[in-house]
Order: C-alpha cells, then structure tokens, then sequence
C-alpha cells in the first residue's frame, strides 16, 4: 500500500531524505554557531527583532486576508474534522482510568520523580558539572538531531521534559486495564499523534533550528513558511495538503516511469504495459506485475538505477505489468470482482494473444498480492489454475485478523462516515487515503515536512519517492466498501467461501500454485507476522523471505545498490505456526533478495524463445507508449 504511503510509504523509519538532509544541514549549523549565540546571530538587537516581527505581523495579516477572501470567492471553506469516530475510546479509557485512583496516583508519583531528576542533572550541567542524561531520544528520531539539542543546556531540558512525559502519558493509557482490543490499539495510535503533534521541535520558540532561522533571515522564514501554508491550504480546496517534494521537478514518462514499452490493451480499469526486451532470448512464459491500484505501479519503475521492471527486464522476462485507472463517479458502481475479471484474469487473456501462451509467473505487490490470491482461488475453481504458474506475493496481507495499525480506521462508525462521504462523489478522493498513510509515520511525513515548509520556509526537495507518494489514485465506492468491509473489518477472505467474487466462492486453502512470499521486518502497513499467515494458508509449495526495511524500501532494493540484507530459512520442510520461531532458524543473507526471487522462478521459466518486441508477432498491437495515458491522470 502507499506505502503512500510511502512514504514516503518506505516503511524504513527514517525520514524523508528532503527532511534529513534539512536535519543534517541544521546540525552543522548548530556546529558552526554554538547555540549560546542564538540571540545575536545577524546582529539583531531588541529593536530590531522587535521591528521584524511587526512587519512579520503585517505581512501575515495581508497574506491571510487575500487567501480568506480568494477562498471566499472561490466557495471554500475550513477542513471539517469529526472527533467523535475516537471521542468514545477515550471515554472508556478515561472511566476505567479513574476507576482505579491508586494506579494513577502512582503514575503520577512515577512522573513526579522522573522531572525531579532531570532537574537534578539539568541543576548540575549548570554548574559546569558532568550529568547523564535522564532519557534520550531513539537512534532514529530526527527530530533532534540539532546540536543545540544536546548542547545548550535549556534545550536539552525542553527536549527531555517532552520525551519523559510522552513516554508517561503514553505508559499510562497503555497500561489501562478492560479495553477490548480494537479500543486499545485506536487510544494507544491517537495518543501517538497527539504525542508527536506536541513535540517541541513543531514549535517556533521552541525549535533552536527555527529560531537560528528566524534570526538569521529577520523572520523571512517565517513569511515564506506562511506563504507555503496558505498555498497548501489553497491547492487543497481547504484541506492541508502538505507538499512533500517538488512536484515540478517530475514528469512520469519524462525523468520517471521510463523503461521503454508499449501499452498493448486497455479497458476501462488498465492498460497492460508490455516492456521492450534488453537481451537476445527470453524466458518463453511471460511475467505479469499486479500492483495495488491505490497506488500508481510506478513504485516499481521510478528510475533504470532502482526499477524492479528494467531489472526483470534485463533478466530475460517478458514483462508485462498493469497500469491501473484513475476512477472518478463514472466508474462509480465497479466492484471487487470487476477489478479482478478486467484486471489480471483480462491481463492474462491479453498476454495469450500477445505471446500465445496460455500461462505466466504472476508477481502481485501488497493489494495486488491480495488479488492475485482471489485470482488463483477464483481460477481454481473455475478448473482454470494451470493459467498461473508461479504467484509471488509482495509484502501481501490475505489475513487481515492482525492487519496492523491501519485497523484503528476501520470500525463500524468510520467505514459508515466514509461510505457516505465515498456515495455522494461515487469515490474516495486520493488525498484522504494518502493521509491514512501518512498518519502512520507521522513524525516523516507529516511533521518534518510541518517544519521544513512552514517553520523554517524552505522549499521541499525534489526526491521521486515522495513525487510518487503524493501522485495520489481514487477508490471506486464500490470496490473500496466490499474490501475495507469484507477484508479488514470481517476478514473473511482467509475463510474457505468467506467471500464470493463473481458468484465464485473464494477459498485459499485449495491454491496449489507455487508461491514466494516477500515480506519486510519493519512493515507498518502489511506487518510481516500477519502476511506470514499465508504460509499456513495455501496447499501449494511455498518459498518465504523476509526482507530487511520497510514496505517500500525493503522491496525496491536493488542489487547494486548492496543496501538492506534478508532472511531464508532452508532447515525445515514445513512452516511452524510462529513467525518468530521461523525467524530464529533463518539464515540471514547480505544484500537484496531479488536474486534470491531469480534464482526461484527461473524454475517456472518454461525454456527460452527469442526475444518477444511489443505489438509485434502476436495478436495484439501497440495502442501507445510506455507508461501510458492512465498513468498520468491525476486525482486532485
């Protein structure tokens, strides 16, 4: 998913390289200006600071003032937010809480000592005296990386009075006894939003960064930041759309999705890209890619140097992948079972007429993974499964009992709000599905960006990941009901006949295709304990590697690249029940698994042919180039 989500739906932990690379530079500023002359870099003295920020003022109230009027004008109007889809949570926690004063009063006690500690070491690091510190932030929290952080003793105060009480604050509604499951993880993930929406690095006066900044530019920095902010609020009819990246500095076709091609059928939900060949011979079965369509199948070709198609390509695959439609109302009333028979079971049909084979190795990446298995259920019992003869699963969930965070969106009272809201346009607009995402990693790909654009009013920089991130796709009603319903909420696709697409009864248990389940360690979007499920799930033979990052590093990992490592597990013949025991008798291997993926499916190859030219030889011509017109629609 995206990994919207990308973020950048990497799934990596880390922040964008725009916002680190912003951390890194501010860190070497604070080198170079110690955090002790923060109040006289640029040589500003009281008068002038004071007449900067009047004409900050000034400028402020003109900026707001045109943007409220052009809104006005233009009939829009403030984002509405409802609380009530987790205000009843926080009820219940907050009774059972006060139900049992002792165990409050004794986290308050805890708090209590842990600030009468830190203003010990605090007292003695004023005094010149060495004091460790009380707590400090993980290895991978960015948000203070700035040396003023460690260095400047009233910084460093701040910064560990924020991280005491967010770890209390979030200790104690962890530790709340009585909640069903479901409210305890939507509590424990909004006070994580509430926790990092609160850090003091979000803060003007609070930021020594920003406030270098501020000094240094006379304020400008923060016209320039609200500049950015009204022209987010602006290109987002109301609603905050954070700008990640330069969305200027990319053209899909042009700088990415450029491994040559031609789209060689379409219907109304794809067009089917076959890629041109770079060596003499190829493997004589062809090779379908199903991305999920909540994204653009981009991820997987945004340059030559990290493209999972120009990579396939190069190893003697003819590659075809689907390039989803963008839907708007007209394609409304499209269903789960459309995008499966006008998605790869059409796919499939147009590949025989193109090559004139009757079957293909199937990759299928996170939602596409999920309807590659319906798809194989769906042929199976149609007496059709010899069409598939390898299926690959990319970070794929098909049981969604433990589907991570993203369950704390689907409760009854949310999935009935968004399904009124999908009714009246006829779908989910992008934009609300990429915030879903970006909620999860809010601190990467929310709040870094918060203060890179806003707090310090620089431009975001060009980075195709997050271009990719923000090229958002729309949902179907439809289609997006059954599966949040039918999937997530219900689970009821791990169920034999659970579901039925097309009047077929979907049953997992009776797929015998050979199957290589990729999934990553740090997957916050199809956490890798829930997609190892599948292991117990199918009838066929199956290979599982567990790859290192996150949902879209750890899968857009070339081999060049010599980044990430993975794991294999060659010592039993059968899966035991628990990944972790799985785990603990894997051998981990350097580098990335798409040789490991080669050396696999080359079994399925079938022999080689020659080299197969889009649109030439078979049955189906070329309609136009790679990456063709569905790609590029936008979903504003």
């Amino acid at each position: 998913m995206s990994e919207q989500s990308a973020g950048k739906g990497s799934g990596s932990g880390k922040p964008a390289p725009g916002a680190e690379r912003g951390a890194e530079r501010g860190a070497e500023r604070g080198s170079q200006k110690g955090p002790e002359q923060l109040g006289d870099v640029g040589g500003m003295d009281a008068a002038a600071w004071s007449e900067a920020m009047a004409r900050i003022a000034e400028q402020s109230q003109r900026l707001v003032a045109d943007f409220l009027s052009r809104n006005q004008a233009a009939g829009l109007s403030a984002p509405n937010f409802d609380p009530m889809a987790i205000g009843r949570a926080f009820m219940e926690m907050t009774h059972r809480l006060m139900s049992d004063p002792g165990k409050l009063v004794e986290a308050h006690f805890s708090l209590w000592q842990d600030y009468m500690n830190l203003w010990q070491s605090t007292a003695r690091r004023m005094m010149g005296q060495e004091a460790e510190p009380v707590i400090a932030p993980a290895k991978d929290d960015r948000r203070f990386k700035d040396a003023a952080w460690q260095d400047n003793q009233v910084f460093d105060f701040v910064k560990q009075s924020y991280l005491l009480t967010a770890r209390w604050l979030q200790s104690t509604v962890q530790s709340v006894e009585g909640l069903d499951d479901k409210t305890a993880r939507k509590i424990d993930f909004y006070t994580r939003q509430f926790v990092d929406a609160m850090a003091p690095s979000n803060f003007v006066m609070t930021n020594p960064e920003v406030l270098r900044a501020t000094v240094e530019s006379r304020g400008e920095n923060l016209v320039k930041g609200l500049q950015n902010l009204l022209h987010d609020l602006e290109r987002g009819k109301g609603q905050l759309k954070i700008r990640m990246t330069d969305m200027e500095a990319f053209e899909v076709g042009k700088n990415i999705a450029v491994t040559p091609g031609k789209v060689v059928f379409q219907n109304d939900l794809i067009q089917l890209i076959q890629y041109t060949p770079t060596t003499t011979e190829v493997a004589k079965r062809p090779l379908l890619i199903i991305p999920p369509w909540i994204n653009k199948y981009y991820i997987l070709d945004l340059k030559p140097a990290n493209s999972f198609i120009k990579w396939a390509v190069d190893q003697g695959h003819t590659v075809f992948v689907i390039s989803w439609v963008n839907p708007d109302e007209r394609l409304a009333a499209k269903t789960f079972s459309d995008y499966l028979l006008e998605g790869p079971a059409a796919a499939l049909d147009a590949i025989e007429k193109a090559t004139g084979e009757k079957t293909a190795n199937v990759v299928g990446y996170c939602l596409g993974g999920t309807l590659l298995a319906c798809l194989l259920a769906y042929l199976q019992a149609k007496g059709k499964a010899a069409r598939v003869a390898s299926a690959t699963y990319l970070t794929t969930l098909v049981d969604f009992k433990d589907a991570g965070e993203l369950t704390v969106f689907i409760d009854e009272e949310q999935l009935a709000a968004l399904e009124e809201k999908m009714n009246e346009r006829g779908f989910l607009e992008g934009a609300e599905m990429a915030n879903t995402f970006n909620m999860l990693r809010a601190n990467d790909l929310i709040w870094s960006f918060v203060i890179n654009n806003y707090l310090l009013g620089k431009e975001p920089f060009p980075f195709d990941l997050l271009y990719w991130n923000s090229d958002s796709t729309r949902m179907p009603a439809a289609m997006h009901s059954f599966y949040l319903r039918n999937m997530y909420q219900k689970n009821l696709l791990s169920q034999p006949g659970g579901i039925e697409l097309d009047g077929v009864p979907i049953d997992l248990a009776k797929i015998a295709t050979p199957s290589f389940l990729l999934s990553t360690r740090e997957d916050h979007i199809a956490p890798w304990q829930a997609t190892y499920v599948a292991t117990q799930l199918y009838s066929g033979p199956v290979r599982f590697v567990l790859a290192a990052s996150g949902h879209i590093a750890g899968v857009v990992n070339p081999p060049a690249s010599k980044k990430y490592h993975h794991w294999v597990n060659a010592k039993t013949r059968s899966f035991p029940n628990d990944p972790d025991a799985w785990l603990a008798g894997a051998e981990e291997r350097v580098g990335s698994w798409w040789p490991e993926w080669q050396s696999w499916i080359a079994d399925f190859a079938d022999g080689k042919v020659p080299a197969r030219e889009p649109g030439k030889g078979g049955k189906l011509k070329a309609i136009e180039d790679a990456p063709g017109s569905y790609v590029k629609v936008k979903a504003h």
